[in-house]
């Protein structure tokens, strides 16, 4: 049996002991059965309204306990759908007043959470429309009085983050681009004009507006400032080059230059005023002077026309350059024409440095190929011989690809120029060929001095019978003192002593043999001296193929008259 049941039979048991009670009394004190009638009446309705009172009022509490169930499973379900959150599922089996302490539970949770995150909705846009005033940004688009989801909270405060990461950039990009800003406007000696200019310089960098506007803007007014900065700069440049050009025409002292070192440096607006009137000055100067600045002006021409190749036909095209009439217009001209030279230059530079560098090798290469030629180089010492010989090689491969690369630069700038690129007057390639045509002859020209030297030398030992041979520690074989070889006697030499030489090896040998035969040491008869002096006439021809044709004649009749010649024996002593 349950405790309610219980309760409510000793609630029965009590009430009708109670009765019992009255019932005792009643008939102690006398009351007739009617008044206890009524007696027992008013008990019964006493007792039936109390009962009935605190039915009602239970009753009433049920009623609140259904309505609150049903409120709280209202606002919680629409907190579900504000918080985006799956409905709350009842407990099934429980009393309703479980039922209801349930449901209220789950709606405090749902109220604080919501609380929560329009709490920190607020907090974010608080912070967002902070970093929309300093940025000139957009907003991020969150409705402010709905609730934001998780991820909605989430994806704000990265945006926030981001956005503070985006100013903290853009708050050193304008810190920078102020610096840069301020040091250009001091040396521009520029004064800020514009509110805008006002606003970086002198405004505090916190509230000044970090908008892609602004930042693009100052990298704007950067920009214009570095032009007027490089303006100034290659204005400065060009004065001063104009001064340094016009004080070496004018020939003005190094003291007075230095007191204008300053002004040579910097490029500030007032230097550039400075250089301006320099500039004047010595063109004021200049006019007084025309004649020496037009001779110094001459000199650069000159040098210029060196370095681009210029043929004298070329040269003479500039006819001002020797006109004796110095006045205004001739040193314009003259100024008109260096610049035009410079310019040229410039913009073949790469060739002429080309041209220039194939000379240089070749002027080398030349060099060497005279020191391969002169007999004092095997005196040299520490290894030069075969490094110079490794050189000559190296520049002898060299040249030709040098040559080939030219030549194409030299075809493409040709293609695109739509004329010919000379070289003293006439195409690079004509220019190298003649070089190395005149190489040629000189080493031909060389070669045919050696053997007519060596013609003349022959000549010589065979006409006074000495030989001038290379100083040896060692003697040769078949030569003895000059004792000895007075004392020898010639012995007449049998026709069948020895066999004459084949033709092909005394026609090789024609030197040696004439040296031998010449000898008065040997015992040889002496060539006659008509065919010496003919030999001599012969030598001096005036080319070397006369040269060769008149040797060939003379040594005919020199064999002709050794073979009449009577033979005699060599000495004992002559192996």
């Amino acid at each position: 049996m349950r405790k309610s049941e219980v309760l409510a039979a000793e609630a029965v048991s009590c009430l009708n002991k109670a009765l019992c009670q009255l019932k005792d009394i009643w008939e102690e004190i006398g009351i007739p059965e009617d008044q206890r009638l009524q007696r027992t009446n008013v008990v019964k309705n006493h007792i039936k309204n109390l009962l009935e009172m605190m039915i009602k009022e239970e009753e009433s509490l049920k009623t609140r306990l259904i309505s609150s169930i049903q409120i709280c499973r209202t606002e919680m379900e629409k907190l579900c759908l504000e918080l985006h959150l799956s409905v709350f599922e009842e407990e099934e089996g429980v009393s309703m007043l479980q039922q209801e302490k349930n449901i209220r539970t789950q709606v405090e949770a749902l109220m604080k959470e919501k609380a929560q995150r329009m709490q920190q909705l607020k907090a974010l846009l608080d912070q967002e429309q902070d970093l929309c005033d300093i940025l000139c940004s957009i907003p991020y688009g969150i409705t402010p009085d709905s609730v934001p989801t998780v991820e909605q909270l989430d994806n704000f405060h990265q945006h926030i983050i981001n956005q503070n990461a985006e100013k903290a950039k853009r708050y050193a990009e304008f810190m920078e681009l102020k610096k840069q800003i301020i040091l250009h406007m001091g040396e521009l000696d520029h004064t800020p004009e514009t509110s805008f200019e006002k606003d970086i310089v002198c405004e505090d960098e916190d509230s000044f507006c970090l908008s892609r506007d602004n930042i693009t803007s100052l990298k704007l007014l950067l920009c214009q400032l570095e032009e007027r900065k490089a303006e100034n700069e290659a204005m400065c440049e060009s004065h001063r080059e104009k001064i340094q050009r016009l004080w070496d025409r004018l020939q003005v002292p190094q003291e007075e230059r230095a007191i204008f070192n300053e002004h040579m440096v910097a490029s500030k607006k007032r230097n550039l005023q400075a250089l301006q009137s320099e500039v004047q000055r010595l063109e004021e100067l200049k006019l007084l002077n025309i004649r020496n600045v037009t001779d110094a002006i001459r000199s650069e021409i000159a040098v210029f026309w060196e370095k681009c190749f210029f043929s004298i036909d070329q040269r003479q095209e500039f006819a001002p350059y020797f006109s004796e009439d110095f006045n205004e217009e001739l040193l314009a001209l003259h100024d008109d024409e260096i610049q035009r030279l410079k310019q040229h230059y410039e913009d073949h530079k790469e060739l002429f440095d080309g041209v220039h560098r194939w000379e240089e090798n070749w002027r080398h290469y030349l060099e060497l190929e005279k020191k391969a030629t002169d007999p004092t180089r095997f005196a040299n010492r520490g290894g030069n011989l075969l490094k110079e010989e490794k050189q000559r090689s190296d520049l002898h491969k060299n040249l030709p690809k040098l040559e080939k690369k030219l030549k194409a630069q030299i075809d493409a700038w040709e293609s695109e120029q739509a004329r010919e690129f000379l070289v003293n007057g006439q195409k690079f390639l004509q220019y190298v060929e003649e070089q190395w045509e005149l190489h040629r002859i000189e080493k031909e020209k060389e070669k045919q001095e050696r053997q007519l030297k060596k013609s003349k030398q022959t000549e010589e030992d065979m006409l006074y019978g000495t030989a001038v041979r290379t100083p040896s520690k060692r003697r040769f074989l078949g030569t003895t003192t000059p004792n000895k070889s007075r004392k020898m006697t010639p012995a007449a030499r049998t026709p069948g002593g020895s066999r004459p030489p084949h033709p092909k090896i005394r026609g090789c040998n024609k030197e040696n043999e004439a040296q031998s035969k010449g000898t008065p040491l040997s015992g040889a008869l002496q060539t006659p001296p008509c065919a010496q002096r003919n030999f001599s006439i012969a030598s001096v021809a005036s080319t070397y193929s006369e040269f060769v044709r008149d040797l060939v004649n003379t040594e005919s009749v020199q064999s002709s008259e050794t073979c009449l010649r009577p033979l005699t024996p060599r000495s004992s002593t002559t192996s």
